[in-house]
């Protein structure tokens, strides 16, 4: 199938190169209002079109999708009008600046027959894979807590804050290992901005879960040191996951607290305490460094060739901005918690049957 790449600034270059590596499809071109930018990422020898007209691209025929790359502000207007010419869309994070255009693309995507799919790009990794089946096969027993912390040095952006830039990572690689049916309920935020950027550099996020357990998320344009880690408790097990640790990403530890029900101590007992720590192995599973966007690249095919949604589709997408949302309230309200919008379900499972768009 045809594709077309829109942006060739940080990200979209990475998304042009899997595309080309990917067979079920054909790069046909790479756009950006700064041709000569896009020009030295395709090189001089290439075959891949290169314009500065996004128009120009929508009205060829042989683009059947586009992979959108431009700053998040422009997401929602750009992925509207390839999903009007009737093109599949692959979108960066996040979906939209708002749950409101969220919703108003998912909705076209379903009107119009069309893929939508997010590039949450960890979802894709073989170690989430792993964790999302640790969870749903009940390996760590009752989840109890997931903590994650994502901080660096930079890059500051200019159109969002830290939350936006970089939790929505977490809460995508949340909501896909998340036993089936437990959903946010809703999110406290608190956040900082020491070196008066204008937008908070530093925030802390708090997420409720419809089974009790609450997520946290540190993200941080201000550390010196960078850390990508999550750790995800059970009753049975933990797994940490260090996304930096090339040699040992997940470590899985029969370690843990365990609590004697009241009930079935004696008097003597209820006045001792009701906790005792086990101790037990670590586990380090094999996991292989592939580049995820192949993978994503290639689900984005599949789920067009084959008529279904994608992994991450556009829900999926509208979930991370409901939590968002959710979160910038709190922030702008002292960190209270507030409540995070239901996402209406899908009529079907499948991508609706193909429509002709009229010119």
């Amino acid at each position: 199938m045809g594709l077309a790449v829109v942006g060739a600034g940080y990200w979209g270059p990475n998304l042009a190169r899997n595309a080309q590596k990917t067979p079920a499809m054909r790069l046909e071109y790479l756009c950006d209002l700064d041709v000569d930018r896009a020009r030295s990422v395709m090189g001089d020898y290439s075959t891949v079109r290169v314009v500065g007209s996004f128009e120009d691209v929508l009205a060829d025929p042989a683009v059947d999708a586009v992979a959108i790359a431009t700053p998040a502000a422009t997401h929602y207007q750009v992925a509207m009008a390839a999903l009007e010419a009737g093109k599949h869309v692959l979108v960066e994070k996040p979906l939209a600046p708002s749950f409101a255009e969220g919703r108003e693309l998912v909705e076209a995507a379903d009107r119009y027959g069309r893929v939508l799919m997010l590039d949450h790009t960890y979802c894709y990794t073989q170690a989430v894979g792993y964790l999302r089946d640790l969870i749903r096969d009940g390996e760590l027993g009752d989840l109890q807590y997931l903590d994650s912390v994502r901080i660096n040095l930079g890059l500051v952006q200019r159109d969002v804050d830290v939350l936006w830039d970089l939790a929505p990572h977490d809460l995508s690689i949340f909501q896909s290992i998340l036993p089936e049916g437990v959903q946010p309920v809703s999110v406290a935020a608190h956040g900082a901005d020491p070196v008066r950027a204008g937008r908070a550099c530093i925030v802390y996020l708090t997420v409720r879960l419809s089974n009790g357990v609450i997520a946290h998320v540190h993200v941080n344009w201000l550390s010196p040191t960078k850390i990508r880690k999550m750790v995800i408790g059970g009753s049975a097990r933990t797994v940490v996951w260090d996304d930096l640790e090339p040699l040992q990403r997940l470590s899985i530890y029969d370690r843990g607290v365990e609590c004697t029900p009241a009930e079935e101590l004696d008097t003597a007992g209820r006045a001792a305490t009701m906790v005792s720590y086990r101790t037990g192995d670590m586990v380090a599973p094999a996991i292989q460094d592939k580049e995820a966007l192949g993978a994503v690249m290639a689900e984005f095919a599949d789920s067009i060739l084959h008529s279904r949604q994608p992994l991450t589709d556009g829900r999926s997408g509208l979930q991370v901005l409901a939590m968002l949302e959710a979160a910038s309230a709190s922030l702008a309200g002292g960190g209270e918690f507030v409540p995070v919008r239901e996402v209406p379900a899908a009529e079907s499972a499948a991508v609706l049957p193909r429509i002709e768009v009229p010119a």
